[in-house]
This record gives structure tokens, sequence and C-alpha cells, in this order.
């Protein structure tokens, strides 16, 4: 290559470079030393309050490229999607009379305690912000983007991390958690208004809803309001008894309207975590420049935290006390894994991805009719270890197909003896179930078999 060829190649690298830096804010250099989820939060509320959403004003385009932004990322960390591609649609009249379209975007992750995974966890974030306007500034037309950098693409951002973590540790949810990206919220909370009343069929088997809003700011603190409830302010004061990367304030005062209204109308017991208002609220610099992102990994750590216990509540979480309990669903011999006060383990660990890698996914194959449809997802097997440390009663609680689904029944089948579980010194027969991945990757233009432990 003669120098001029050289001299030309660097020049249009340079070109390249310069034209990838002019889509990213802050400081390249300061993203190296960036942590896995504190960037994987920063990409969220870059994308998500990026110019070309211009605000995600309910019924926009902008919404709309929000809610296929959210949808992908389920689907890139696992989390089933149950809303149709594209978010589940609702119409609503806006103010000067037109008809708007906005969507909803539901992501799952399946609870493995076979009498509380039809009860459900619902962890929200509005999608919407205001929009843009045109503006005259010294007699020239000017679009004035509201970006919502903090409003809310912080609280779907932590969301979308949250769901990630679920989705990796499901094993420990013993209650289903339903992940929402809701819609129009600024109108009048229409997303979540349709999710309990149109949409979502199992609304009253909903126990709790988590609202995340504005969590990207740390200028008041970090607050949790819960209407005062007394269930959820317990299971809070619980938290602070153990080691936590930070605690909420406890308020009694709202701090902001957002989606939790809709479940308190249906006396749903709720809490919204948010940092509160802040200077920058529906103003031009809502801009990621305002986000504490080593802020919000400590928020994102703690919301899991309470997600789990939550999730793992032993009884009925009530809305208000003067509303007699449900009764206790009868009991059999079989003791829930999280429920051991010895787990039973596999190996010598309790850990149940030690069963998956060191047993199911050395045996697991992926039987070739599936390869050649194209066949893939998550097999949910629930087990018994009995007192002798035998596995019997593996049955499929949630399949794929009948050649995944059959695999991963003969692989679980044919588990080698555990040691099995105790509770109160005496050992137990225990429930457990398991996810078994099946993933089929295209690399070098070839199908791949991929099973993700």
């Amino acid at each position: 290559m003669n120098l001029k060829k050289v001299a030309i190649f660097c020049f249009s690298a340079l070109l390249t470079l310069s034209a990838s830096a002019q889509f990213r804010s802050g400081s390249v250099y300061e993203d190296l030393y960036d942590g896995e989820t504190v960037s994987a939060m920063k990409s969220h509320v870059r994308e998500l309050s990026s110019a070309m959403m211009e605000g995600r004003k309910a019924g926009s385009e902008g919404e709309k490229m929000a809610a296929e932004y959210v949808e992908e990322i389920f689907k890139q960390y696992g989390v089933d999607v149950i809303s149709p591609k594209g978010g589940e649609e609702f119409g609503l009249r806006s103010e000067a009379g037109d008809t708007l379209t906005s969507r909803n975007v539901i992501g799952f992750v399946q609870g493995y305690d076979k009498t509380l995974r039809d009860r459900y966890i619902v962890v929200g974030a509005r999608m919407d912000n205001i929009g843009s306007m045109m503006m005259t500034v010294d007699g020239e037309p000017r679009n004035k983007i509201f970006y919502g950098a903090n409003g809310n693409a912080s609280g779907l951002a932590v969301m979308l991390e949250l769901a990630r973590m679920v989705q990796t540790n499901s094993i420990l949810f013993r209650r289903s958690v339903l992940f929402v990206a809701f819609g129009a919220s600024g109108e009048t909370f229409a997303g979540s208004w349709y999710f309990l009343n149109r949409s979502f069929k199992d609304a009253g088997n909903i126990d709790a809803m988590i609202n995340l809003d504005m969590l990207g700011t740390g200028y008041n603190g970090f607050y949790a309001y819960t209407s005062s409830n007394a269930d959820m302010n317990s299971i809070l004061r619980t938290l602070t008894g153990e080691l936590q990367p930070i605690l909420p304030e406890i308020v009694s005062l709202e701090a902001y309207p957002s989606d939790h209204r809709a479940f308190y109308d249906k006396e749903i017991p709720s809490v919204m975590f948010t940092t509160g208002r802040y200077p920058e609220h529906n103003t031009e610099r809502d801009t990621q420049s305002i986000i504490d992102y080593a802020l919000m990994e400590k928020e994102l750590e703690y919301i899991y935290n309470f997600t789990l216990a939550l999730a793992n509540f032993g009884g009925q979480i009530m809305f208000r006390t003067d509303k007699p309990a449900a009764k206790s669903a009868p009991k059999d011999d079989v003791v829930a894994y999280n429920d051991c006060d010895q787990r039973p383990t596999f190996l010598n660990s309790a850990d149940p991805n030690q069963f998956l890698e060191k047993w199911v996914y050395q045996y697991l194959k992926y039987p070739p009719e599936a390869v050649k449809n194209g066949i893939q997802g998550r097999v949910m097997v629930e087990f018994i270890i009995n007192k002798d440390g035998k596995v019997s009663d593996a049955r499929v609680v949630r399949g794929v197909s009948p050649e995944l689904d059959e695999e991963a029944l003969k692989v679980v089948n044919a588990s080698p003896k555990w040691k099995p579980g105790k509770h109160r010194g005496e050992k137990v027969r225990t429930s457990i179930t398991i996810p078994v991945e099946f993933r089929l990757e295209k690399k070098d233009g070839r199908a791949r078999v991929g099973i993700r432990k």
C-alpha cells in the first residue's frame, strides 16, 4: 500500500470514528471504567432519551420505538414477552378529540413454587414522556424535545436490568414476576388501567405492584411511597436489618402521581420507588448528563432484594387491615426448596445451577427435529427430591414442544442421588423447579445449537 492510499485510509477511519462519536454523550474514556450493569443502564437511557425518539409522547412514533426497544431487550435477556410483537395496543382519545394508539410491553418470569407461581408481582415503569413542540427562536422554527432521561428512561433502565437479574435467578422466586412498560401514563395512566381492566385476565391474582419512576437523580434522596400500606412498610423495614447498598426513606406524601394509582384503585398493595422531582423535570434539560448511574446501580440492587422478598412473602399481602385474609392452601408432605432450613445439595452445592451445569447440560441433547424446525425456548421442569435423595415426579410445568419437553424430562429423571433437604431438623421431600434452556444460534452463516446455562 503506497503512502497516498495509507493517508486516504487513515482519513476515512477518522471520519468513521467521528461519525460514531457524535451520537454518544459523555466521555468515552469514562465509560471504559463502567461495570456491566452501569454500562447497560447507560445504553438504555441513551437509546430511550435519544433525539430520535422525540420525547416518547403517548401515541407517537417515538413511544412505539421505545416499546420496540424494551421488547428487544427483554428477548436478549431471556425474559418471555407475552404481549404481541411491538407491544399490546390500545386506543384513547386525546384532548383534541383525536384517537391515539399507545401500547404496553409485558415481560414474564415464572416463579418456581407450585402453590404461588400463579400469583404475580408486577414491576412497572412508564414509557412515555411529554414529547416535543415547535417553537420560534430568533424568528426561526425550532423543535424543542423533552428527552425524559430521568422521566422516565431511568425507571425503564432499572426495570430492564431488574428483569435480567430476576430471570437469571428465577429459581429463587416463588411468585411469578411481570415486567410492564406502560404506555400513555401521562394520559391519566391509561396503560396501567388498560392492563388491569382489559388486558391481563389474571389481574385478580396480582399480589403487589412495584412502580419505578424517576430514579436517576439523587438531589433529594431515594424514596419509597406505599400510601402507608402496613404490609409493604413491614417488608421494607425488614430489609433495613440486612446489609443493603442503599435504603429508601419511607414517605407518607406521594412524590409524583404515576401508574401505581391504577393499582391502588384495584386495591392492590403497591410501592413507588423514586428519587423525586428535580429541577430539570419536564424541561429539555432532562438529558443523560443529569443521571447518576452509580446511584441507580445501588437502587437496582436494593429493588432486586425487595422484589425477591415480596415474591417470597409467605402470607397474603393485605391492602387494608379490615379485609379478612384468604385461607391458606392445604399442605402436603412436600416442602418448597427455599423453605428448607437445609436445602438439598447436588455434588455438595445447594445452588440449582450446579445441577444444571454438572448434570443437565452435560447430557442434554438437542432433538434433531427441533433443530430442523427452528424450535427453541425454556422448558420449566418441576421435580421432587425424596428423603433418600432420589428424584421423582418430574413434570413439565411450562413446555415448549413435545421434543424439547421429553428431552428435558429424560435428563432430569436420570439424575443421580441428591443429598436431601431438611426442615426443622428432619429430612423432607423437597420440590424444586429448574429452567432448562434450548437455544439455536447462527454463527458463520451456519445454524448451531447453543444451550444457555
